[in-house]
């Protein structure tokens, strides 16, 4: 059976992940609210793969628009440093150039691993202290334990908080709804071409 597609939210296209709402009028649930009035022929999200996202976190990370939706929510929280430093981590391992490689690993430890760094994760002394002495030699693997640590912080919290979420529960909510009056109007046609 082909999936209804909705289409996605103009903001959500066009996602600021600013959390200063009086520049931006609203609240971050209002503005992933999906409109079923806007244009049907533009790609968008079904309610198949919305509902997908609750199976686990890896299929929520694995939809573009599930990760920016859940990027949006924990960026709400204040607390989007772990999703951040998962993607960062998932770039890094493209990377052939040893030379880049060395750059960015340098980059990440500042920014996410030393201690006090600006977006510090929550990892502990170990992790810490084993990716300090791999920053002498990075490979693609240095920062696989943190990444590790932070994905199962995620999907033991963060992820289960998504879940009950209003902004989940409401693009639930919303897909449902159009993918019934889809049926309902399916079912109507059908029963009309019969008769």
């Amino acid at each position: 059976m082909p999936s209804l597609v909705v289409s996605p939210p103009r903001e959500l296209l066009n996602l600021n992940m600013d959390t200063d709402n009086k520049k931006r009028g609203g609240n971050l649930k209002s503005r992933l609210q999906c409109r079923s009035s806007q244009d049907a022929n533009t790609e968008g999200l079904c309610f198949e793969e919305i509902s997908q996202w609750s199976h686990s976190l890896e299929r929520l990370l694995s939809s573009k628009y599930g990760m920016k939706i859940f990027q949006a929510f924990l960026k709400s929280e204040f607390s989007d440093e772990n999703i951040e430093f998962w993607l960062v981590c998932e770039d890094y391992k493209k990377m052939r150039s040893s030379f880049r490689m060395s750059s960015r690993a340098k980059k990440i430890f500042k920014r996410y691993i030393q201690a006090e760094a600006p977006r510090e994760i929550n990892i502990d002394h170990n992790t810490r202290e084993l990716i300090r002495r791999n920053m002498k030699a990075p490979t693609t693997l240095c920062f696989d334990d943190a990444q590790r640590i932070v994905y199962g912080l995620m999907e033991r919290d963060s992820y289960p908080r998504f879940l009950r979420s209003d902004i989940y529960q409401d693009l639930m909510d919303s897909t449902s709804s159009i993918c019934a009056d889809a049926i309902k109007t399916r079912d109507t046609v059908f029963v009309e071409a019969v008769q």
